[in-house]
């Protein structure tokens, strides 16, 4: 089977500045990877180079055996972006319309059909909030809003949910419900690469580990992360893992 991340000796720098150094990562299909590292380690131009946002200044990135950066490979990708909420709040739109966002690429240039509706509401339904669908995206709490956006991605019909911090600013009941949301999904067979900053929690839900400090300085278990003196090579310092109990 294709792995549905590929990135092979990837390099990118913003300037004179390098952001990502050599870094070389599989993840396989269906797999749930945890990806950490302290503020300003690279792991959202990771993250975007991962889904096609951006091009390495050197090496490959791949999606599905395909350029990360080609069309193709793009629309099926589900992306929650670190600054939702800020981004949400200014969409003059309802949750049902972020959903359909999710149709575009399969309309192209034709109207909206039923098996388009179905799709639609199907996601609103799957994760939860089929009753808001015609509230304004802007009035939502933070975890209603990112559950819109992973309602967008399944309307899309993804094969991988790429998210960046989702539950910054959300409280601990609906984090818990958020993540158990995401383990049903990773259970379905949708492949998460997910960026959190609560190293706990990653260790707690994730699969596979990848610890990034511009290189890769982990990429495995959580329980052998754990175990390993990465955490402190990558950080700078020692750090204490605390095991959330879900």
């Amino acid at each position: 089977m294709t792995a549905a991340v590929d990135v092979r000796e990837a390099t990118f720098s913003y300037g004179d500045r390098p952001v990502i150094e050599d870094v070389s990562l599989t993840v396989e299909t269906g797999e749930f990877l945890g990806l950490v590292g302290p503020n300003g380690s690279g792991k959202t131009t990771l993250l975007e180079l991962v889904i096609g946002l951006r091009r390495p200044d050197s090496g490959t990135v791949s999606l599905f055996g395909e350029p990360a950066a080609d069309l193709a490979a793009g629309e099926r990708v589900g992306y929650v972006p670190q600054d939702v909420g800020e981004a949400a709040g200014g969409m003059p739109v309802t949750v049902e319309e972020v959903v359909r966002m999710g149709r575009y690429p399969h309309r192209l240039f034709r109207r909206f059909r039923g098996e388009d509706r179905r799709a639609v509401a199907a996601a609103l339904e799957r994760v939860g909030i089929a009753d808001i669908a015609d509230r304004r995206i802007g009035r939502l709490s933070g975890g209603q809003r990112q559950r819109a956006f992973i309602a967008r991605a399944l309307a899309a019909e993804a094969d991988l949910l790429a998210l960046d911090e989702p539950t910054v600013g959300v409280d601990a009941e609906s984090r818990e419900a958020f993540y158990d949301l995401l383990h049903e999904l990773n259970d379905e067979g949708m492949t998460i690469v997910l960026i959190e900053h609560d190293i706990g929690v990653v260790t707690t839900h994730a699969s596979e580990i990848a610890c990034l400090n511009r290189a890769l300085f982990f990429h495995g278990d959580p329980e052998a992360f754990v175990e390993t003196d990465a955490l402190a090579a990558a950080y700078g310092n020692a750090q204490h893992v605390v095991a959330h109990d879900h």
